[in-house]
């Protein structure tokens, strides 16, 4: 039987480092956020398939691999 880790919402499924979103940030906290960047940011479909199916709709991408997915569609 496969072990699927639980998967931390606090980091970015793609490259493992702390996402820095806001929402999860008040969630966790309970202290008031200003709204994240993700909220105002246009992600790529490719970029989205690329998450983790157990980490869809649960972890946020940062914005430095949201970044360099930008940058690599633009090249």
């Amino acid at each position: 039987m496969q072990v699927i880790p639980a998967v931390n919402p606090r980091l970015c499924p793609l490259c493992g480092q702390v996402n820095q979103c806001a929402m999860e940030v008040e969630r966790a906290t309970g202290v008031k956020q200003p709204p994240c960047w993700c909220t105002e940011a246009s992600f790529d479909a490719a970029l989205l398939a690329s998450i983790p199916e157990q980490a869809r709709d649960k972890a946020c991408i940062c914005a430095a691999c949201a970044q360099a997915a930008k940058a690599s569609k633009a090249a």
